[in-house]
């Protein structure tokens, strides 16, 4: 499935009393989305991992996240 036809989910979370940017919904192959994740790590400027299908970057990166991804035509919700 391309990124372009994917709705994203964005929230913000607390862990340790620190703030991390989820991303949910996207389903692509492990290797795009490892892929995905080092670009948003980049952008960001950023720590982040990929758990249980989500990215998570360290953070409140939501603007940043959100504008890459619907430069890339992904439908994003929330934040």
């Amino acid at each position: 499935m391309t990124p372009q036809r994917q709705q994203v989910r964005l929230r913000l979370e607390k862990r340790r009393g620190k703030p991390v940017t989820v991303a949910a919904g996207l389903v692509l192959p492990a290797a795009e989305m490892k892929e995905l994740l080092r670009e948003l790590k980049n952008l960001c400027g950023a720590g982040g991992t990929l758990k249980d299908g989500e990215l998570e970057i360290q953070g409140d990166q939501r603007e940043i996240i959100r504008r890459y991804l619907e430069g890339k035509g992904c439908r994003v919700k929330g934040g």
